[in-house]
């Protein structure tokens, strides 16, 4: 009996007879072994853990004994009997593991049947490509005895993203650096302090905390955490503590900054004051990089914090500061869309005319190091698809890396939506002063106060390598 793929049908009791037999194939994928462990709460690190896994007997990840199990209830309840079966009972025997790539064949055969109370056994049996048995037993089901047959369900696509993916990548490229001497600025609560601290103890930075010692040291003994190892510079207020670690920038004490309990624009107003702040020939601008699961590569955002309406020049520097954190990370060329409302050029519409400027500056050499393309729209930017739709031939339109947007309301919108609407996590710093500067916020996690640090590490060290 053939079934539409479209549809789902029973075998009733009176339909089956004694050697009737069902199969279905399945391969085993990480993911089916992280989804099972999600849904199971099993998190046994034999399944899940791969620095435990090799240590174990088999040597390698592998799946949950009940996942072949849940195969047999799934050909039980799908196909023979199908709908309307009930369960009364199973034995398995679990011969050998499975892994991942292992495709796996699930056959029930019956093997007995009774008439009074509508009762089947199954012999039930997984085997691998191989041909080798990975689960035997048997199965006790009453069989249906109305016939069923209904349109097969549409279930939702399952898209598995773990958090802090990218954070995590960020500490890997920092590790064996030589950790990088950072002003804390006023960590006057327990994210802002914890942070710091957990970043030092990842060999990512050498905090000195600066700012009103009694507050400071009233977090630590609150949070129970030592500060012997750390330098404290006390100062008066938060304003006081800004000013003094530029100063200590300036003073060569320090090779970064990192705000902590006060605001971004206290702490930039000292880093820009004229003079006696960190300006360099370059402006200064704040790059977000994202982790978007829907997308696969990290997503540099730019400038979303710091230049309100930047102009051609500015952006010009915007677009460059980009360019060399990418290359910090490891992006040799990184590909550069700068973003409008539309993907060509509008006289009335002066984002798609710095775009174009941009580029061109870009092909002068004004802009080194990565490949720049616009205008181009969000859509043209990310997707292939859209760019394709549109006939846009570009090197940049569908994969960008880096995406400059015209001002900073645009930015700083794109990227809460993507952090509140498609589940992304960021990270950010300042580029273009004197030194590395990270505007965490008081909302961040402690991880995400780590990555930042890598940021900065990772931006200090090529910083030096250029230098050299």
């Amino acid at each position: 009996m053939v079934v539409p793929l479209d549809m789902i049908e029973n075998r009733t009791f009176d339909e089956m007879k004694l050697g009737d037999s069902a199969s279905l194939v399945r391969t085993l994928s990480r993911e089916d072994i992280e989804l099972f462990a999600i849904m199971s709460g099993d998190v046994n690190p034999a399944h899940v853990d791969d620095d435990y896994a090799r240590s174990d007997m088999f040597h390698k990840i592998i799946a949950h004994g009940m996942w072949g199990a849940s195969l047999i209830s799934t050909l039980l309840g799908t196909k023979l009997p199908g709908p309307g079966t009930i369960y009364l009972g199973q034995t398995l025997h679990f011969e050998r593991p499975v892994t991942i790539g292992d495709r796996i064949t699930v056959t029930v055969t019956v093997t007995a049947k009774e008439a009074e109370r509508h009762r089947v056994s199954f012999d039930c049996q997984c085997t691998n490509q191989r041909g080798e048995v990975v689960i035997s037993g048997s199965a006790q089901v009453i069989a249906p005895t109305t016939k069923v047959k209904r349109p097969r369900a549409t279930l939702p696509e399952v898209h598995l993203h773990e958090h802090g993916v990218l954070y995590r990548h960020l500490i890997a490229l920092a590790a064996g650096l030589t950790p990088i001497r950072t002003a804390v600025v006023h960590p006057v609560d327990s994210n802002a302090l914890l942070g710091a601290i957990e970043a030092a103890q990842a060999n990512l930075i050498n905090p000195l905390l600066v700012g009103p010692a009694d507050k400071i040291r009233a977090v630590a003994a609150a949070q129970e955490v030592d500060l012997s190892p750390y330098t404290l510079v006390p100062t008066e207020h938060s304003h006081a503590a800004a000013e003094k670690a530029v100063a200590m920038v300036r003073a060569g004490e320090v090779d970064a900054v990192m705000k902590g309990s006060l605001h971004t624009d206290e702490l930039m107003h000292a880093v820009v004051a004229p003079g006696v702040g960190l300006a360099t020939a370059r402006r200064m601008s704040h790059v977000f990089v994202m982790d978007v699961p829907a997308y696969p590569r990290p997503l540099f955002i730019t400038d979303a914090a710091l230049n309100i309406y930047p102009d051609l020049e500015t952006k010009r520097d915007i677009v460059q500061n980009a360019i060399d954190l990418a290359h910090a990370l490891g992006i040799q060329i990184p590909k550069v869309a700068i973003l409008s409302a539309v993907e060509t050029v509008n006289p009335k519409l002066n984002s798609t005319v710095e775009a174009a400027a941009l580029c061109k500056m870009a092909d002068r050499g004004q802009i080194t190091g990565g490949v720049v393309d616009g205008p181009l729209a969000f859509d043209n930017a990310i997707s292939l698809e859209a760019a394709r739709t549109k006939g846009i031939v570009s090197p940049v339109a569908g994969q960008a890396d880096i995406l400059v947007v015209p001002d900073l309301e645009a930015g700083n919108m794109l990227a809460k939506q993507l952090e509140y609407l498609a589940d992304a996590q960021s990270s950010g710093i300042v580029v273009g002063a004197r030194v590395p500067i990270m505007l965490t916020s008081r909302a961040d996690s402690p991880l995400a106060h780590m990555a930042s640090c890598a940021l900065a590490l990772l931006l200090a060290h090529s910083v030096r390598r250029a230098k050299a």
